[in-house]
């Protein structure tokens, strides 16, 4: 899959560029102005995508959410999203959810493994808003292929445009 490794190669640069600013503990005194590059999405813990089902509890508050694929020893982000409350965020209806379903079709017809999760980061603004300002420079930043936002840069098949 060229456009995986073409995605691995950016979000790699990424990473390594990242790699001296990594803080996960209270990054930010009032939540307000967050810098999305002292967020590292890799180092968070990865939860089952049906970690709602268990009793997996996440946290009940706002977060920002990153749908991450494993695969062999790459990493690359699918999709990031905000939520008011991550326990209940990823339970309901998703578009992402298709997306994945169609991935993880791809992926077996091309005799391909990976391991999908989601992983929250919990220390973000409580105002919708500021969340929503603050998912839009994530999704710059790293450019998942599963957001509407960044989708035709990488001219996947399983988004449905």
């Amino acid at each position: 899959m060229i456009w995986r490794n073409r995605i691995y190669k950016y979000q790699s640069k990424i990473e390594e560029d990242n790699q001296n600013n990594i803080s996960q503990q209270s990054v930010i005194p009032d939540n307000e102005n967050i810098d999305p590059k002292k967020i590292y999405p890799f180092s968070l813990q990865g939860l089952s995508l049906n970690f709602w089902r268990t009793n997996q509890s996440v946290h009940n508050g706002p977060a920002m959410y990153f749908v991450i694929d494993n695969m062999k020893n790459s990493q690359i982000i699918l999709y990031i999203g905000e939520t008011n409350s991550a326990n209940k965020r990823w339970k309901g209806e998703h578009d992402c959810k298709n997306y994945l379903s169609n991935y993880k079709e791809a992926l077996a017809y091309n005799n391909l493994t990976s391991q999908l999760d989601i992983r929250f980061f919990l220390d973000v603004p409580k105002n919708a808003k500021s969340r929503r300002k603050l998912e839009q420079k994530l999704i710059y930043l790293w450019m998942p292929p599963f957001n509407k936002e960044t989708r035709d840069r990488w001219s996947t098949t399983f988004t449905n445009n």
